[in-house]
């Protein structure tokens, strides 16, 4: 990998680690520690995850309009402001306000990241946009298994830790992607497609790609809403649930050589690689549906992970390849919205199915869920086929 990519790693695994501090533990915080439903829980992750969404829109234009450096910078400093407002305020309903402008502002630098990393090494192929997701997924085995350890001292002490590691992304970010600034693309260098029909067409193949991209988000993120608090219904301790992330974090990290060759022999296309991946999340929710202890949620989260190690990574890819020059950021910024609506939609559609029916309803309507963002991702290229150029963007080798 280039040194530029390099940076983008080392800048990804600690931004990951801050957010992974709070994040799993949302909506045990919201249930336990300030007495709310379920419900409230998620119509609060909801507001964080909506405005999130708006950051991926922003990042994804700001890209494109100013580079990936200042787009970074802009949503950290936001970012960090409200974390420093969290520190000293985490009661009922300051947490509503600093968790929605944090969401805002991590928003902001997710897609100029993923942007950033396909511009800087465009010849890399999924392998700069599966760099970043192994990064991310690094980020958070280590927050993750640092935050339940603290986390089980004091909650207090997880706003602190989160706020600065922040700081020091910061730091990271003005002094390292500075040098990289001018190797994202120039807003001057953007230009339209001459054929408006084959960009139009791009554009509907991404969007039944982010389709199924949100749909697998609605599902993947009851691990961190309901299915986190029916752990602690199970007698589940919070240090146990949080080595589940640290464990999922780990694998992304140690198994890639056995995804890299799974890929080469049995996913031929990015395509097949997430139709498996969707099967392989259906398997793990079956499996965690029959879950009533430790070990059986570790089976579970062991299944997620290796479906999430294909489809995760392969969205990006396809996002750039379909993208027209300088609409890299737009592009992912798309992508990223979605799986952020997902995340939004999520834990407010888990928890009224769980505070409303019971478990075993919602796992019935997550697997109905990824069904049917497994035949959306069926139908992506079906527009692509009369342009064996276009339709490489997504039948594209390993």
């Amino acid at each position: 990998m280039p040194r530029s990519l390099w940076l983008l790693v080392i800048g990804t695994i600690i931004n990951v680690t801050a957010s992974s501090f709070l994040w799993p533990l949302n909506t045990i915080y919201i249930h336990d520690q300030l007495g709310k439903s379920l419900t409230v829980a998620g119509f609060v992750l909801m507001l964080n995850a909506g405005a999130s969404v708006v950051g991926n829109l922003a990042g994804g234009v700001l890209f494109d309009k100013i580079g990936g450096y200042k787009s970074i910078l802009t949503g950290i400093i936001i970012t960090t402001l409200a974390l420093a407002g969290l520190i000293f305020n985490h009661e009922w309903p300051a947490y509503i306000v600093f968790l929605t402008i944090i969401g805002f502002g991590t928003g902001i630098v997710f897609p100029a990241t993923y942007a950033m990393a396909g511009t800087v090494w465009p010849e890399g192929g999924r392998k700069a946009f599966n760099a970043v997701y192994v990064a991310q997924n690094f980020g958070v085995a280590l927050g993750s298994a640092l935050g339940g350890i603290v986390a089980s001292y004091s909650f207090e002490l997880i706003f602190i830790a989160n706020g600065l590691l922040y700081a020091v992304f910061y730091l990271v970010v003005f002094f390292g992607f500075r040098n990289i600034a001018g190797e994202t693309i120039n807003p001057a260098a953007v230009i339209q497609s001459s054929v408006p029909e084959k960009s139009r067409s791009k554009l509907f193949a991404l969007s039944f790609i982010a389709s199924g991209y949100l749909l697998c988000w609605v599902a993947y993120v009851q691990w961190q809403s309901t299915i986190a608090a029916h752990t602690q219904n199970l007698h589940i301790s919070l240090s146990q649930y949080s080595l589940l992330w640290t464990i999922n974090g780990a694998l992304i990290v140690l198994a890639q050589p056995l995804v890299s060759w799974f890929v080469k022999f049995a996913a031929k296309t990015l395509k097949h690689q997430m139709v498996i991946g969707i099967v392989i999340f259906i398997i793990s929710f079956i499996a965690a549906a029959q879950a009533s202890e430790f070990t059986g949620f570790l089976v579970a989260m062991v299944i997620l992970t290796f479906g999430e190690m294909l489809v995760w990574p392969a969205v990006p890819t396809i996002a750039n390849s379909l993208a027209p020059k300088g609409r890299e950021g737009f592009y992912q910024g798309f992508i990223n919205s979605n799986a952020t609506g997902g995340r939004m939609i999520g834990p407010l559609l888990g928890g009224m199915l769980a505070d409303y029916f019971n478990m075993t309803v919602l796992f019935g309507v997550l697997i109905g869920l990824l069904i049917a963002g497994m035949v959306f991702t069926f139908l992506c290229d079906k527009h692509l086929k009369k342009g064996k150029e276009d339709a490489k963007s997504i039948a594209v080798g390993s």
